[in-house]
């Protein structure tokens, strides 16, 4: 749960309510309710088959029907729907996702951990079309993130 508020703060600082949100890992949909219940518009890829069908029960079941989730590779991210306000990915990224970065609006934010074994909590702030701001905050453990889809 820490873990979940602190990344939810970090993105919170700089997304507002009804802007887009895109989450990368939506696990069993625990982080995605979080967001859901701020009042984001929730986009959500799992990558997992197993668990996205699970986090699709256990949203329906809280009466979760806002946030939309994606069966799909996250480092794909969802162009149809960007540009996003904010992009938080849930899994240790070896580096940071490119191809995400330019699915993050002007004005935006990312949150990623970053790096093998023990992560950075990473936020990169879009300020124009060409520059990034990045800032740490502190180290975390999260399960790898993978290409590609099971």
């Amino acid at each position: 749960p820490y873990t979940v508020a602190m990344q939810t703060h970090l993105l919170h600082q700089k997304v507002g309510k009804f802007e887009k949100v895109l989450e990368i890992g939506t696990g069993c949909g625990y982080q995605t309710a979080v967001l859901a219940q701020m009042g984001f518009r929730v986009f959500s890829i799992e990558r997992q088959r197993s668990l996205y069908m699970q986090a699709q029960k256990n949203l329906a079941r809280l009466e979760y029907h806002s946030p939309l989730l994606y069966y799909g590779d996250g480092f794909a991210g969802l162009p149809k729907f960007a540009p996003f306000k904010g992009i938080l990915i849930t899994c240790g990224a070896p580096d940071i996702p490119q191809g995400l970065l330019l699915q993050l609006e002007v004005g935006g934010r990312m949150v990623v951990p970053v790096g093998e074994g023990t992560q950075k909590m990473v936020v990169i702030d879009r300020v124009s079309d060409n520059a990034f701001e990045r800032s740490e905050h502190g180290d975390y453990k999260f399960v790898p993130m993978l290409q590609g889809t099971e």
